[in-house]
């Protein structure tokens, strides 16, 4: 590397720069203090509980003091916790405790800290990866992600999906309520399946992903929430999976994963039926990188890089999406797949929903 020229050095820009590592440094540090404090039950024992000493706090979870006393100061410093400085208390806010204690929460983010855990874990092998090219499959990350995952995208979907996504649908809902035969594809641990399974007792709903383990999870989510009349699970490829006039075909958070979109898209075709619905959910992301310039668009990017086009790699690579895809790119992966119309039904700051048919 050559070396700097401290006289071009604009003085503010480093500054702010610093700033701004020194800002994410401190939200790293931070993640690890929030999934203690979720693991641990302190968050919940605060909830509700107006002003606390550190003693007090430490009598509620059932941990020593001293520890309590000092993580108590991390959650003050990074304004998660407010601190009454006259009598010594520490107080979550119900603003505060909507975010950090109560797990059925849109907004409650604790479990979203084992995806970063989870991507250093597995550093090592990306750093191979970037080498060699190679991917790396969904199953051979660290077992922090699938939970983290399936735990944060399961509050966004029991806010939005039956209550907004799918109204924004072209009869969908309706077809749903007189009993229709629906795939979700990519499925996970199965709980966009079982939201819709509950919304909807008329229909019958098949959940598929290639993960087995995240699939007998699927199984054991569907029968804690009574819908095992209504659903099943099992382990395929989203270009291979069974059954054939679908009334719905979902893909959630999942077509950017694959190593061959365009063979999903078109597995698809043929699997719903004349009149059918495919309904896919991407992550939030504009056409082009100069206008994907957010903290969101940072994880989704990150998440992409060691996550998303790693597994699509490693599934053959055929067409790489990545989590920022776009709008534009997506509606071309299904208009090669035989799809004629393509729309956006509507957007959240966190994802694209889209509509497909033929």
């Amino acid at each position: 590397m050559e070396k700097l020229d401290n006289n071009r050095i604009d003085q503010a820009k480093l500054d702010a720069l610093v700033s701004r590592a020194i800002g994410d440094l401190s939200a790293g540090y931070g993640g690890v203090m929030v999934s203690l404090g979720n693991r641990l039950g302190l968050y919940k024992a605060m909830a509700g509980a107006g002003p606390l000493t550190s003693n007090e706090l430490a009598s509620r979870a059932g941990c020593a003091e001293r520890y309590v006393r000092e993580w108590l100061g991390s959650q003050v410093a990074g304004g998660y916790v407010t601190y009454h400085a006259v009598s010594g208390t520490y107080e979550l806010s119900p603003e505060q405790a909507l975010v950090l204690a109560e797990e059925d929460s849109p907004v409650f983010i604790p479990n979203a800290w084992s995806v970063p855990a989870s991507m250093w874990s597995d550093e090592q092998k990306a750093v191979e990866a970037f080498r060699s090219g190679a991917g790396i499959p969904w199953g051979d990350h660290d077992g922090r992600l699938y939970c983290g995952v399936a735990a944060f995208y399961r509050n966004a979907y029991k806010a939005s999906l039956v209550a907004e996504w799918l109204p924004a649908l072209d009869g969908v809902v309706e077809k749903l309520q007189a009993g229709a035969r629906v795939a979700d594809v990519g499925c996970g641990y199965g709980h966009s399946t079982v939201l819709m399974a509950k919304a909807f007792p008329a229909s019958r709903f098949h959940g598929f992903d290639t993960h087995p383990e995240s699939v007998a999870e699927a199984r054991k989510v569907a029968a804690e929430a009574g819908v095992s009349d209504r659903v099943t699970f099992a382990t395929a490829r989203a270009d291979s999976y069974p059954g054939a006039d679908y009334d719905l075909i979902c893909f959630f958070d999942c077509l950017h994963d694959m190593g061959d979109p365009v063979a999903a898209a078109a597995h698809a075709a043929k699997a719903v039926a004349g009149e059918g619905t495919v309904m896919l959910v991407e992550p939030f992301a504009n056409d082009r990188v100069e206008d994907n310039i957010s903290p969101v668009a940072r994880i989704y990017y990150a998440a992409s890089t060691t996550i998303c086009c790693a597994h699509a790699i490693s599934d053959g690579g055929h067409l790489v999406l990545g989590a920022q895809a776009g709008e534009a790119r997506l509606a071309d992966v299904f208009r090669k797949a035989g799809f004629n119309r393509f729309r956006r039904a509507m957007e959240t700051p966190f994802n694209l929903i889209l509509e497909a048919r033929r």
